[in-house]
């Protein structure tokens, strides 16, 4: 009889030189892909440069956004299997997010996004699919729904500005703000998205989940248990389980003629108005979809208000104009919200806040694949499967007047930069995955910065390295945005620790 052994021995040789070929025709494949494209010569076999993106996400984009720094505006790389394109030019963004000829690229969020949300991702959704999903959203964004939200954005907002206050204001210790605005946005989606249904345990159990699924977006993607891609994935089966069962009691609310209160039963009371059920209507296949709200809003917002209080802290005649403005509407020490009538008065603090966004947008790239190839210019025709990331950060720096300088009026209605260079304003996306609740996100925002500035006198913690980007996983103040905070009227909020702001 011929041992295991003597087999494994006689057909080593040629699984060798089977591995051995592999590793050679995905080595030539890739170079065959990258053509004359800045980009490594040679790639790890199999992981590509995988490892390098998770150690240091923000040197492994400073460096394809330096190669991509040519005529050309690409530059390439490799990723577990995936061949993937850098887009550094605005003008070659706006053709992968308009998506000029139909169908030719697909966003998929994440380079490994399907895995970790699930198979009812509204991001992973195409063609009629997509468009009578978001056609069905609709509702929710109407200016009566946003009214209603902007009540509760208010509540949660100045609940823990009050927080705040109490614990570190006037104390001679700073604080970093990172994980307190986590926590205030986490509450503010809860609230809008599914306000009464959460009960206190729900709450806490949602605040683990997603903490969970958020380290999934920043990890390898092995599906199995015991590693933190597949903790990850469990998170979110539980996170969509607990929105379930939200999503069915707002049906019944909702059936039994009440007045919507957060925007679950917005939708829910559409759904209802209808003669038959739209497509995706399952209590499951909504939960889902709300995933995707809670992913778009929590992390992008923390992202955006740490960044607001970052600049705002360096331009004390910026926040002097927001203070200015603010008060003619509202105070701190009033009883009273402020108005959607109000809200659209505040012009100038609207415009900072687009101005936050412009010089630090949240999510800095949108990936795509693309289903067959294109040719993206002249010279160079994306292959089919390549996933291509369109930088908006990169956009964003581009066009604009004086782009490396942090200037709110250039959105004031004299020079309409927005209007102006609105290819390269691609914050929300474009086309038709544009995002469907920016005037929410946007909200706010101008929400946060209106009161914040009312309430706190701040300073930063001033080191030479705070004001680096890194990526957890939107893009964030390395820092986590450290200051000294007190209540506006009591005196200096601390002392500067000497260093250089860094910008760009």
């Amino acid at each position: 009889m011929v041992s295991s052994d003597s087999i494994f021995a006689s057909l080593a040789p040629y699984l060798l030189s089977a591995l051995l070929l592999y590793l050679l025709l995905e080595q030539l494949s890739y170079l065959v892909k990258k053509r004359n494209l800045p980009g490594p010569l040679f790639v790890t076999p199999i992981i590509g440069n995988v490892v390098a993106l998770l150690r240091d996400p923000t040197s492994f984009w400073n460096k394809q956004s330096e190669m991509a720094n040519t005529p050309v505006g690409l530059s390439a790389n490799y990723l577990i299997g995936k061949f993937i394109i850098y887009i550094k030019d605005a003008e070659l963004s706006n053709k992968i997010f308009s998506n000029i000829r139909p169908n030719a690229f697909h966003l998929v969020g994440h380079p490994f996004g399907k895995k970790l949300f699930g198979d009812y991702s509204l991001i992973y959704m195409f063609g009629e699919d997509h468009k009578s999903v978001r056609r069905h959203l609709a509702p929710n964004f109407t200016p009566k729904a946003l009214s209603i939200y902007s009540t509760l954005q208010q509540f949660v907002i100045l609940r823990h500005l009050r927080q705040w206050e109490k614990s570190f204001s006037g104390k001679s210790r700073p604080v970093s703000l990172r994980e307190l605005i986590r926590e205030l946005n986490l509450e503010t989606s809860q609230t809008v998205f599914v306000g009464p249904y959460l009960d206190k345990e729900a709450r806490n159990m949602f605040r683990t989940d997603y903490n969970m699924f958020n380290l999934g977006t920043m990890a390898l993607p092995i599906n199995l248990p015991g590693f933190t891609f597949g903790e990850a994935r469990q998170a979110v089966i539980r996170l969509a389980d607990t929105l379930a069962v939200c999503t069915g009691k707002s049906k019944l609310k909702m059936a039994a003629g009440e007045e919507p209160t957060c925007l679950i039963d917005f939708w829910m009371h559409s759904i209802n108005q209808q003669i038959r059920p739209p497509p995706h209507s399952e209590d499951k296949e909504i939960s889902c979809l709300l995933v995707d709200f809670l992913f778009a809003s929590q992390d992008a917002s923390t992202s955006s208000l740490l960044w607001a209080v970052v600049l705002l802290e360096s331009e004390p005649e910026v926040v002097r104009r927001v203070r200015e403005e603010v008060a003619r509407i509202w105070s701190p020490e009033s009883n009273e919200l402020i108005t959607p009538d109000q809200l659209a008065e505040m012009k100038y603090t609207r415009s900072v806040a687009r101005e936050v966004l412009r010089y630090r947008p949240p999510a800095s790239m949108v990936p795509h694949v693309a289903v067959g190839d294109f040719p993206l210019t002249e010279s160079y025709t994306i292959p089919k499967g390549t996933i291509v990331f369109p930088s908006v950060f990169d956009a964003a720096f581009q066009g604009f007047t004086e782009p490396d300088r942090f200037d709110p009026d250039r959105f004031s209605e004299t020079r309409k930069e927005d209007h102006v260079f609105k290819r390269n304003f691609l914050i929300f996306g474009s086309g038709s995955h544009q995002c469907v609740g920016q005037r929410y996100a946007l909200t706010h925002l101008v929400l946060f910065i209106a009161m914040f500035t009312s309430v706190f006198d701040f300073k930063r913690v001033r080191l030479d390295d705070c004001d680096d980007i890194v990526y957890c996983p939107t893009m964030s103040p390395k820092d986590g945005c450290t200051v000294f905070l007190r209540r506006r009227g009591d005196g200096h909020p601390g002392v500067s620790i000497a260093g250089q702001r860094r910008r760009r």
